[in-house]
């Protein structure tokens, strides 16, 4: 990729910030415009980050010139909106995880994506990751034999802030939203669509989900073990299980970490990988590398599987009697 891409930001939280360092070691890439629903914090952000242009309003940074892309780190309460600002002016969105509230608000965003033919890509920067490159690749070669499940986990303690975005339903607050749709993600991803769900829930005192457990049944056998909470520091850990083998993503699994595969007899092999920043580049390098070739989705991670993965999402809400918005 020769030409340099100019990126936009929605939506100017922790997030946001981690995504423009890391963007700053990419040498085709200029962060070139940021938006906040505050003029002052994007002034601010733009100044800690050589920002040329800032915004008070998201209407405004999606109309200034020569921007190529628009990341959105918005609460996900506002994904679809956000996202659909930025396609009705025609410009390619990387729209962070989860990718909406649920379904239907994740179909409108993909029927204008496609209406409008301009890339639109969910931010589910794990996909990209060197360790699950790595793991669907032993997966691939028979490294585990058959698969025949998957346990993930992922939590950490919340404080009780019930205007927070954590706890506070308006907000899309909850553990699966927010962090359980990375087990989601892997047991999607590895197994495919279950075809019959098991979840419970512990709804706190603001009504959403605070921990939520989900196993996840195939037609063949084939099982998943999920776990999310925002009660307790959990080991955040994956595995894979084949018949002949599994895969062992370290803690962090999520994000750039360490992995292993374990073979009865055999010595652990643990590959080491160059990580670099915090790892968002690989989603933004995968995005601006369709751009470049022309592609309206990702070929790893098209809008489809993002759907299948909202769905799944709903439906182990539903399982659990957790409250769609």
């Amino acid at each position: 990729m020769s030409k340099t891409y100019n990126w936009g930001i929605i939506g100017l939280g922790r997030i946001a910030h981690k995504f423009a360092q890391d963007l700053q070691s990419l040498p085709n890439a200029k962060l070139w415009a940021v938006a906040a629903t505050s003029a002052e914090r994007a002034a601010a952000f733009a100044g800690q980050y050589q920002v040329p242009h800032h915004f008070g309003s998201y209407e405004e940074m999606v109309n200034v010139p020569d921007l190529d892309i628009v990341y959105i780190a918005t609460p996900h309460v506002l994904h679809k909106d956000n996202t659909l600002l930025c396609l009705q002016h025609k410009v390619p969105v990387l729209c962070e995880k989860p990718f909406a509230m649920n379904l239907e608000e994740a179909r409108q965003m993909v029927e204008a994506a496609r209406s409008q033919e301009t890339f639109l890509m969910e931010a589910m920067w794990t996909r990209f990751l060197p360790t699950i490159e790595q793991a669907l690749k032993w997966i691939e070669e028979g490294r585990i034999g058959r698969v025949h499940s998957v346990k993930a986990d992922f939590g950490f303690r919340a404080a009780f802030e019930p205007e927070g975005r954590l706890l506070n339903r308006q907000l899309g607050g909850g553990a699966l939203l927010d962090i359980g749709v990375y087990p989601a993600f892997l047991a999607l991803l590895v197994l495919g669509y279950p075809t019959e769900i098991k979840a419970l829930a512990h709804l706190g005192p603001t009504g959403v989900d605070e921990e939520l457990g989900a196993v996840l049944k195939y037609a063949d056998g084939r099982m998943a073990h999920l776990h999310t909470t925002i009660r307790a520091k959990t080991k955040t850990e994956a595995f894979i299980y084949g018949d002949e083998g599994v895969i062992h993503l370290h803690t962090r699994w999520h994000e750039p970490s360490t992995m292993s595969l374990l073979i009865e007899g055999q010595r652990p092999e643990q590959p080491t990988f160059d990580f670099e920043g915090r790892g968002y580049h690989y989603e933004a390098s995968a995005a601006m590398r369709c751009l470049s070739e022309g592609r309206k989705e990702h070929p790893l991670l098209p809008l489809d599987f993002s759907l299948q993965l909202m769905q799944l999402l709903d439906d182990i809400r539903n399982a659990a009697g957790v409250p769609l918005k």
